[in-house]
């Protein structure tokens, strides 16, 4: 029998140098975490695989990590090639780090128009600090004040349409910011350090990918020997009294 190819999804992380990216990749990927002072500066795009299983059906993330390169050079578009899912991290108690991602969001919806969008508040471990970004900064981020009928089902590729005729106004980049704001799929809170809330985040979004990808996720790991197409049977019974 023909193995099994179980779909690879990509995964994109996104957001400021410093939020955790790095650390958000060295968990997935190890499992691990390296302080401050012990840690090493990252350069360069690094990538890993993992298998996770939802409702039966097999599925591996391909999460890549943009590992500094934004400190020296912008992101190019093929880190966003393909992404089937994108994650959005700001630092909890970075303000700062939060109220720019509308930029990294519209990268999202210019460069991987089709990818899911997830908002990750890292850095939760903050014992005893009072966050700068609360639940209800991350709420209202996903969902704008402004919900005029023209918003309601907003996708992707509006609002690339949307940036195409871009004035680079302040004002039209606050109303594109509206519109693309809606395509959050989903908010998490995780602590590298303590690993808390990391491998839920990956497993739900795991689920979002089977759950909306469902028919090309089975094309995918269909077995070619399930299209095996058997000939008739031509034998005729003979009708002759011997």
């Amino acid at each position: 029998m023909a193995s099994v190819k179980v779909p690879e999804q990509k995964v994109i992380l996104c957001g400021e140098y410093g939020v955790g990216k790095s650390s958000l990749f060295r968990r997935y990927a190890t499992n691990s975490f390296v302080t401050a002072t012990d840690r090493q500066s990252t350069l360069g795009l690094d990538h890993f695989d993992k298998g996770y299983k939802v409702g039966g059906k097999e599925i591996r993330l391909q999460l890549w990590d943009t590992g500094g390169m934004e400190r020296v050079a912008s992101i190019t578009s093929s880190y966003y090639k393909f992404a089937e899912a994108a994650i959005l991290v700001f630092a909890l108690d970075n303000a700062a780090s939060f109220h720019v991602l509308s930029q990294h969001l519209l990268d999202i919806v210019t460069y991987a128009e089709n990818a899911k969008i997830f908002l990750c508040g890292n850095k939760s471990d903050l014992e005893g600090q009072t966050p700068q970004v609360t639940d209800s900064d991350m709420e209202n981020f996903c969902q704008p004040e402004r919900q005029d009928s023209n918003y309601s089902h907003v996708t992707g590729r509006d609002c690339q349409s949307t940036l195409v005729q871009s004035t680079k106004s302040s004002e039209f980049e606050k109303d594109v910011s509206e519109q693309c704001h809606n395509l959050i799929s989903a908010t998490y809170k995780t602590s590298c350090k303590t690993g808390e809330g990391i491998e839920e985040m990956f497993t739900d979004i795991a689920q979002h990918l089977v759950e909306s990808n469902r028919s090309r996720l089975e094309l995918q790991t269909m077995d070619k020997k399930s299209f095996k197409i058997t000939p008739p049977d031509d034998t005729v019974e003979s009708t002759c009294i011997c």
